[in-house]
Parts: structure tokens; sequence; C-alpha cells
């Protein structure tokens, strides 16, 4: 089958995140099927861009077939990062022939973050005869309404809604990593037995090969405390606002005078008041560590007797979560202290470690004793629990399966006007 992936962000083990286009693709490939990834130039969440030479560039990486197409550069969540989504969209309309003519009688998935791809990537799979797939990372617009305080009378926004009721409306199925958000989709189009949930992944090849050694200053920073007796609980991840770390520390400075230090590993715009929020309250048992490589994130995991996670209340976790951090910690083997408040709860349902309600210092604190008094044999067997609900529920391997079940299971809902305007066409230069 032939697969095209539309996907704003889209990145590759070369370029970072995001992972889960590649993972997907690669998966793919193994199973005998074409795949092609479309994506912009420019995105926030990449680590390095790709080399782009004229409108679109073409590029493989392990036999996945990318197509970068050129969109302007951007920082934060202004205006020019809407011109950034408008300029993918447009590229797309664009160079509709030639997206054609690698999904022919096969599929597109449209996947970007936002709905806007979800209109050319429709009319692409009607030119090719293809079946059009929505995936739903997040809900737009409600996230930027619910969490960037735009109103919804706003232009921008009123077009990402006709944007998103399209999608649900004209889509053969809607795939989501959220398992709660039915009812929301049927509200806006989606009509009966079209949903599909197919959660966030990883590799679970990457945690049973050689992996990168951690860092030696922060290998010295762990074996200080080791010296001192002290239990680690480590978190890792993004220093931001919506991770809720000062629950965190406000729980570490209620636990000052017992052996456990705090350890957060990361970067994040939040991270120096967070220091000095450590430092106001006397928390000394709170370490900030950089961020580590990609490959160093396993054995950096293991290195901590409990694993935290943590976000702050919002409406928008209703619909179900889908953390990648929470599933590389569930990979590392470790208990896990969960501190959010969502529709679903992967940490309960796996049975290893303990769910508390959103920003809650004390609860995390209490959930904290609990951990670290258990035995190591109680420990390891929390940690073995979450290793097999990953293995089972979301490795690629199996995940890549799932998705393709679904496109098995649908027919396109109506085919092109001229089966002939698909034809190939040339990569048009800048």
């Amino acid at each position: 089958m032939d697969i095209l992936l539309i996907n704003h962000y889209a990145g590759s083990v070369k370029h970072g995140m995001e992972y889960r286009p590649f993972y997907l693709a690669r998966e793919w490939r193994r199973l005998g099927h074409r795949v092609t990834i479309a994506a912009a130039s420019n995105s926030h969440v990449r680590t390095s861009a790709p080399s782009i030479s004229g409108s679109v560039t073409e590029e493989e990486i392990e036999g996945i077939r990318y197509l970068w197409f050129r969109t302007p550069a951007y920082q934060g969540n202004g205006i020019k990062r809407a011109a950034n989504m408008l300029a993918f969209t447009w590229q797309l309309l664009r160079h509709r022939n030639l997206l054609a003519c690698r999904c022919q009688h096969g599929a597109v998935i449209a996947s970007s973050t936002y709905p806007l791809d979800a209109v050319p990537g429709r009319y692409v799979a009607r030119r090719s005869r293809a079946k059009f797939i929505f995936e739903v990372h997040d809900l737009w617009p409600l996230s930027p309404i619910q969490l960037g305080n735009m109103s919804p009378s706003h232009p921008f926004i009123q077009l990402l809604q006709a944007a998103e009721n399209f999608a649900y409306r004209g889509a053969d199925a809607v795939v989501s990593i959220l398992p709660k958000a039915q009812d929301h989709m049927r509200e806006h189009g989606l009509k009966e037995g079209r949903f599909f949930h197919i959660p966030n992944g990883i590799d679970v090849s990457e945690w049973h090969s050689d992996r990168a050694a951690i860092p030696v200053s922060h290998r010295d920073a762990l074996t200080k405390l080791r010296e001192k007796g002290h239990s680690i609980v480590m978190y890792a991840g993004a220093h931001g606002i919506a991770n809720a770390l000062e629950s965190m520390i406000k729980a570490a400075y209620l636990l000052r005078e017992r052996p456990v230090s705090f350890v957060l590993v990361g970067k994040g715009n939040e991270k120096a008041a967070l220091k000095a929020m450590a430092i106001r309250l006397g928390a000394a048992n709170v370490v900030f560590l950089d961020p580590v490589e990609k490959a160093a994130i396993p054995n950096l995991l293991r290195s901590a007797d409990v694993l935290i996670i943590t976000l702050q209340r919002s409406p928008l976790f209703q619909f179900g979560i889908s953390p990648n951090k929470l599933i590389d910690y569930m990979c590392a083997g470790k208990p896990i202290i969960q501190s959010i408040e969502a529709g679903n709860d992967m940490v309960s349902d796996s049975r290893c470690g303990i769910s508390v309600p959103a920003e809650t210092p004390s609860a995390i604190a209490d959930a904290v004793i609990k951990l670290v008094q258990l035995s190591d044999a109680e420990r390891t067997d929390m940690g073995a629990r979450a290793q097999q609900y990953v293995h089972a529920n979301h490795d690629y391997r199996v995940l890549a399966k799932r998705f393709l079940d679904v496109l098995k299971l649908q027919q396109p809902i109506s085919a092109p006007a001229d089966p002939q305007s698909a034809r190939h066409t040339q990569i048009l230069p800048s």
C-alpha cells in the first residue's frame, strides 16, 4: 500500500522530534508498505532543520521518503506561527498532484496538530482514490481557546473550527491518541463507528540495545545523593508552566528532613523561577540538572528509585492523555507517581505506581514516602508491570499494525471525478 502521512512537525532520528510519524512509517515500511511523509521545513519542536532547496525538497531516511515543504521561520505562538501553518497548508494545495501520485489507491493521513491539513489531505485522497484518515493529537481549536485564552470568535479560531468540522465529516476514519475524545468529535460531525484510539508509542527495541551513558556531571550528582543515603525521585522533561513543577518543589520541602532528594532534569522557560523557588523555600533536597541526549534517557531514568510526572489541571485532560514522558517512565521499569487529573489513568491501569490529584504537594509527598518504604522486590514488581503494559499497548510495532487494521476496515467515502487528474508532476522550483 502507498501511504502519505501529512504532519507539519514530523521529525526523524536525524532531525529530532516529533518522532511518532517516523516510527510508524518505519514499521509500515518493514511490513512492505511505501511511505511518504510530508512536513514543513520549519518546526519549533525539531532539534535540527532539514536542508531545503527550492519549494519542495525530497529526502530519504531509512527507506522513508520525506517531502520537506518550504515554510517561513517563526518563534512562539504568535502571528508568525499562524503564518507558518497557513504557508504549509498552501504548499500542500499547490503541490497536490505531486502528493496524489504518492498514495494512489492507498491512504492519506492528515496528522498535524492543527486541523487545516485536513483540507488538502482530503482533496489529495479523493484525487488518488485513497482512504482519508484524520489523526488527532490535540483538540484544536479547543486547545488554543482554553490554554491560550483565544476568543472563539477570533477569525483564526473560526477558521480552525471550520477545518475541524470538515475533517470529522469527511474522514473515512479518525484516529486519536486521546481515548475519551469521541463525544467531542461526534458533536462536530464525526459519524458513528469511525473513531479509533491509538495512543502514543515507543520503540521498545531502543531500550534493549546499548544506550549512551549519562553525562559525568549527572552521574557525579547522583552518586553524591546515594552516598548521603538518599532515595532519588526524578523528573525528566520540560520545565514549563503546564508541567506544574512548583508542586514537586513544595513536596520536596515537606520531605526536607527525610533522606529523599528530587532530581529535575531538563530545561524550559520556568527553570530559573523554579530554582529561585527552591532556594526561597529552603528545599535543599532539590537538584536541577541539564537535559541529556535522547540516547541517554534509558540509563538516566533507570538511575532513579521513583519517577514522577505532574501537569496542571486543565479541562482538556477530560478527553484523556498519552504523554511520551510517561511511556518512557514505564519502559524504564520504575515505580511512578502521577499527579494529573485526566479522563484516563495509565498508572492505575497498569498498577505501576500511585496516582494523586493534580497540584497537591502533600499528596505527592505521601506517595513518595509510600514508594520509598516499599521493599526492592515490591518496587521491582511495579516496574515490571509498567514494562509489560508498555510492550502490550505502546510498542510501535503493535501500534503500526493497529493503524493498518484501521486502514483495512475503511473504504474511501468518494472517488475523484477525474481518475486521470492524479498524474505525476515534477517538483516545482522556488
